[in-house]
């Protein structure tokens, strides 16, 4: 078996509501997270109540296409 090459370290911490605040390697700012159109109405979240962030699919999407 081959050694590992690398442990990705990310803290999490859940704001409220569907915001959550990622710590990320390499990035000076937290990076965050939360629900927004299709996905907010879908949950039946009230979009007047939190600031739409991109949700956690939209940054995998991104990931893989990159």
């Amino acid at each position: 078996m081959s050694e590992v090459a690398y442990t990705s370290r990310v803290e999490i911490r859940r704001l409220g509501g569907p915001t959550r605040s990622a710590t990320l390697p390499a990035e000076s700012e937290p990076v965050l997270f939360g629900a927004h159109g299709e996905i907010a109405e879908h949950y039946g979240l009230d979009v007047t109540k939190f600031e739409p962030h991109a949700t956690t699919i939209d940054y995998v999407v991104a990931a893989t296409g990159g």
